[in-house]
C-alpha cells in the first residue's frame, strides 16, 4: 500500500455531511465518495441531496440523502439514527449547512439573527452532539466544523454586511477547540475550515457586488474553485491529520494574512 492510500483513503469509513447537496458541502461529500467513503448528505432540500447521491453512485460509491432542518433537534436525532441504521457507524461528521442575512448592523431584524444562529450556531452544536455521543462510544471520530474567514476577524461592510453571519461563525470557530479539548480523551478530532469567498448560492449577491474588491484583498489573486476545498477536508477526515485537533485552516488565497 502506498503511503498515498495509507494516509489518505477512506476505504471503509462512513462520513455524514450536512448541506450535501449544493456548493462545498457537496464538492466535499464527493471527494469522500472518490477516497472511498459511504456517505450521508442532508439538507432541508432533500431532492439537491437526492442529486448529490447520485452523482456519488456514478463514481461508484454508495450514498444516503436524508431531509433534515439542522436547527431541529428532533430532526437532527432522526438523520443520525437513520444514518446509523443503514450504514451501522459514522466516522466523519461535517457541519456544513449555513445560512446569511444581509443587513447593516443596526437593521439587522431579530429574526433574521435568531434564523442564522440557529441554523450555524445551534446546528453545528446539534450535530455534534448527536454524532459524538456515536464518537464518544467507539472512542473515535473526526468532526469537521465549517467556519468562515469572516467569522475570524471583522469585514469591511463594503465587502460583506452581515453581523449575524460572521457572529455564528466566529463561535463555530471557537466551538471547534472547544469540543477539540472535551472530546480529544477519547480519540475525536475535531477541526474546522474557515472558507474564503468560493463563487457559490450563498455568495451569489456578494460577488456581483463586491467580487472585484474581494478579489484584490486575496494575495493569490482569485476566488475559491471547486477543487480548492477538497484537498483540506480528505486531510482532515483522514489519517492524515491524526495528531491535529482544535486547529482553524484558513482556505481563503490569503485574505487572512493581510
Amino acid at each position: 500500500m502506498s503511503i498515498l492510500d495509507q494516509l489518505f483513503q477512506l476505504d471503509g469509513k462512513v462520513a455524514l455531511v450536512t448541506g450535501g447537496g449544493r456548493g462545498l458541502g457537496k464538492q466535499i461529500a464527493l471527494t469522500f465518495a472518490e477516497a472511498g467513503a459511504k456517505v450521508m448528505v442532508c439538507s432541508r432540500k432533500v431532492d439537491a441531496c437526492e442529486e448529490t447521491v447520485k452523482e456519488i453512485e456514478n463514481l461508484g460509491g454508495e450514498g444516503l440523502a436524508i431531509a433534515c432542518d439542522v436547527s431541529d433537534p428532533e430532526q437532527v436525532q432522526k438523520a443520525v439514527d437513520q444514518t446509523l441504521e443503514h450504514f451501522g457507524q459514522i466516522d466523519i461528521l461535517v457541519n456544513n449547512s449555513g445560512a446569511s442575512w444581509g443587513a447593516p448592523v443596526l437593521e439587522m431584524p431579530i429574526e433574521a439573527w435568531y434564523k442564522v444562529m440557529n441554523v450555524n450556531a445551534t446546528g453545528t452544536f446539534l450535530m455534534s452532539q448527536a454524532v459524538g455521543k456515536h464518537m464518544v462510544d467507539r472512542k473515535s471520530g473526526k468532526i469537521i466544523n465549517i467556519s468562515s474567514v469572516a467569522g475570524l476577524n471583522g469585514v469591511d461592510p463594503r465587502v460583506l454586511d452581515a453581523v449575524g453571519y460572521n457572529a455564528s461563525k466566529g463561535a463555530i470557530a471557537t466551538m471547534t477547540k472547544d469540543l477539540a479539548a472535551k472530546w480529544g480523551p477519547y480519540n475525536i478530532n475535531v477541526n474546522a475550515i474557515a472558507p474564503g469567498f468560493f463563487p457559490t448560492k450563498m455568495t451569489k449577491g456578494v460577488l456581483a457586488m463586491a467580487g472585484e474588491a474581494i478579489v484584490e484583498r486575496t494575495p493569490l489573486g482569485r476566488l475559491g474553485s471547486d477543487d480548492d476545498i477538497k484537498g483540506v477536508a480528505l486531510f482532515l477526515a483522514s489519517k492524515a491529520s491524526d495528531y491535529v485537533t482544535g486547529d482553524i485552516i484558513s482556505v481563503d488565497g490569503g485574505m487572512n494574512a493581510m
